[in-house]
């Protein structure tokens, strides 16, 4: 069986032929996007050299996504959407990366293991301007976003914030800073912004999970206080964060409509065979991979009223190579198109050991309903359905399709 579990799939599905593959990914394994100043404000010792500059891609998280790579290749031509053997096929696979550093080498770790040898190309927004398609369009209204944001506002989880400050502190006291403010929701002249212990702890534990996967040992790791038991305890303060500012709907929408229309206008191109304004990529393309961040596919969760929970991890957790895929599938007997909807990422430790993935021994992933998409077909959701779902969750004030 490839790409999910067996009993994942219900009987028959393999009559279905896959015609059409997008892949919304989160970059690979990176390092603290903060200077080691700001990040040693919280703890009682200096945090670990990572070798490259915050926010980039390491080396052990390119491995990584090459990995990935190497087992949607396997998937992908096991289904028989692109050729196993030779290059022919390079010219239809299509992926966009948004500018970071870490997205961009992300890309080229796909292209590197999707077809190796055969020079997949990289687009990205150029000149390193700022890219709509990542970025979004507009901004939702601050005032309104804000009261959202309040009125989904729940209690500290006070346990993983305690965990927190042990990992950052140990028996050595409070550097004082982590919990000094309490939880707000301000307003700026064009966003809205969450302060106190939650937003920090956010960005706190998230550096403790890079350190995680990244192989760190020793004090490197978590100062020789984080395991994995505390890591996933932490990580509620991540889940609770991302659930209020990138998932709450009003704001989700707005961040999340313009690469959302994308991906629907790239699907409508497949489906149809004629160009489509607000497709990425090329008639006959077999697949498109957009490398994005983890604010992409937590404003597609929230934009689209979907959820997921993979086992080791906090529920609609977006860690570095996650992704989001639409597979678009063709019943040969009738013509009709449906459309598949999963949520992949690699465990926790097959990450952290670079463990080698195959159709037998995958990442975790799962399946997911689109609300209002109508009756199931094997497990998928009709085109027409798909397409009516998904454009009902896409605010046209907060898309432009011309990139």
């Amino acid at each position: 069986m490839a790409f999910i579990a067996s009993a994942a799939w219900p009987a028959g599905a393999a009559s279905l032929q896959l015609k059409y593959v997008v892949i919304v990914s989160r970059h690979g394994v990176r390092s603290p996007t903060w200077d080691p100043a700001r990040l040693n404000q919280y703890s009682a010792q200096p945090w670990p050299d990572w070798g490259v500059a915050p926010g980039e891609l390491t080396p052990h998280g390119r491995d990584l996504i090459k990995i990935l790579g190497h087992y949607y290749r396997e998937w992908l031509t096991g289904e028989g959407l692109y050729s196993q053997a030779g290059c022919q096929d390079a010219g239809r696979i299509y992926i966009w990366a948004d500018i970071d550093q870490r997205t961009v080498e992300t890309g080229r770790a796909f292209a590197e293991s999707l077809l190796p040898g055969c020079g997949v190309p990289i687009h990205s927004q150029p000149d390193h301007l700022r890219d709509p398609v990542f970025e979004g369009v507009g901004r939702a209204a601050p005032e309104l976003a804000a009261q959202a944001v309040r009125r989904r506002l729940g209690p500290l989880p006070q346990a993983a914030l305690a965990d927190l400050q042990f990992i950052l502190t140990g028996d050595r006291g409070s550097p004082g800073k982590l919990m000094e403010s309490p939880v707000g929701v301000e307003v700026t002249a064009k966003s809205v912004v969450l302060t106190g212990p939650l937003a920090t702890g956010s960005s706190l534990s998230e550096d403790l999970l890079l350190e995680y996967l990244n192989g760190m040992q020793g004090a490197d790791l978590g100062w020789g206080r984080l395991t994995k038991e505390n890591l996933f305890r932490v990580l509620e303060l991540h889940k609770d964060y991302a659930e209020l500012m990138r998932r709450t709907p009003e704001l989700a929408r707005a961040r999340g409509s313009n690469l959302l229309a994308h991906v629907l206008c790239s699907m409508e191109q497949a489906v149809s065979g004629k160009p489509t304004p607000g497709a990425l990529g090329n008639l006959g393309d077999a697949l498109l991979v957009l490398s994005g961040h983890d604010t992409n596919l937590s404003n597609l969760s929230g934009a689209l009223g979907i959820s997921w929970h993979l086992p080791g991890y906090q529920p609609d957790d977006t860690p570095p190579g996650g992704a989001l895929i639409f597979s678009l599938w063709r019943n040969p007997a009738t013509g009709e198109y449906c459309v598949k909807t999963q949520y992949l990422a690699q465990t926790l430790d097959q990450m952290r050991n670079g463990e080698k993935l195959t159709v037998n021994a995958p990442p975790e992933s799962q399946e997911i309903p689109i609300p209002g998409c109508g009756p199931a077909l094997q497990s998928a959701c009709s085109w027409q359905g798909f397409r009516r779902a998904v454009g009902q969750d896409i605010d046209a004030k907060f898309t432009s399709l011309g990139r």
